[in-house]
């Protein structure tokens, strides 16, 4: 039996905490899908970059790293774009204990949705437990340096659509 594991994710963008969990995640199952949610609606904040930018990152970022990991997007509930892509398990990256109450929370309700499909929840490591997406936005339209939290060429996409200069 292959197992088949789900990334998913807004990804907007990916950091280096999400590569991270992705390559550690590629370890453990036979094949990872970092799978980017299409919609235009993140948690009731619209998405900085669009689903074509947050794939293009993603796929140049974890190109080469892992031979059994793949980009891919979609639209709808996780769980039923797990099983229609067969994978059995949901992996969720931890940051911190803030992340494990909506996780736990996520998790039971997958659950109830879809019994045949697992979370496994992956800390992050520690060098990365306070990185994420939205902070690295915010640091990003002031002008802050991001480098080294993200690929430089997410660095530089930022840079571009805020007009900024990026910092080595």
């Amino acid at each position: 039996m292959t197992h088949i594991a789900l990334y998913p994710g807004s990804f907007d963008p990916i950091t280096n905490g999400h590569i991270d969990v992705a390559c550690r995640a590629a370890r453990l199952f036979d094949e990872l899908i970092v799978a980017i949610y299409e919609g235009d609606e993140l948690h009731d904040k619209r998405a900085l970059f669009s689903v074509e930018e947050r794939r293009a990152m993603a796929e140049q970022a974890l190109a080469g790293l892992a031979p059994n990991l793949r980009v891919d997007t979609y639209r709808g509930l996780t769980v039923n774009y797990a099983r229609s892509v067969g994978a059995q398990v949901i992996v969720r990256g931890l940051r911190a204990v803030s992340d494990f109450e909506y996780e736990f929370k996520l998790a039971h309700m997958n659950r109830h949705m879809a019994p045949d499909v697992d979370v496994v929840c992956l800390m992050t490591s520690s060098q990365h437990s306070f990185v994420s997406s939205s902070l690295i936005k915010q640091v990003a339209s002031l002008g802050g340096n991001v480098q080294g939290l993200v690929p430089d060429h997410v660095a530089e996409a930022l840079a571009r659509k805020f007009g900024a200069v990026v910092r080595e």
